[in-house]
């Protein structure tokens, strides 16, 4: 009886070790106003993916918003907003970068509020 209480406990004060091991994760939904389209939407979640700490991204192309989740030990949300700038869209108060901006496709490069623009042909 006396080994099976010892076991129980050790088994209990391992679990209880285990389960204080969880990451913290956040979630985080960031306005991205010139995301118009089904390419920039493949593009960030593709690219924002990779990223360190990242867990996961849903962009909403039709609502313009970016909402994602990550470790908060391993990044944290102004580093994922430059992350878009750098490829190129606004996201929240960070506006995109110029030279990434103009190195999107034609289809991508439009001002928020406009109709994005169509390649003729």
């Amino acid at each position: 009886m006396k080994a099976f209480s010892l076991t129980l406990i050790g088994l209990i004060s391992l679990a209880s070790a285990t389960f204080s091991q969880v990451k913290p994760v956040q979630k985080a939904l960031i306005k991205t106003p010139t995301v118009n389209c089904e390419e920039c939407k493949s593009r960030i979640e593709n690219r924002l993916l990779h990223e360190y700490g990242m867990s996961s991204v849903k962009a909403d192309y039709r609502k313009h918003t970016v909402s994602v989740v990550y470790y908060t030990d391993r990044t944290n949300i102004e580093n994922i907003k430059t992350a878009l700038a750098n490829m190129g869209y606004d996201a929240d108060d960070v506006s995109a970068d110029p030279e990434a901006y103009k190195k999107l496709p034609r289809t991508c490069q439009h001002v928020a509020g406009d109709k994005p623009v169509r390649p003729k042909g």
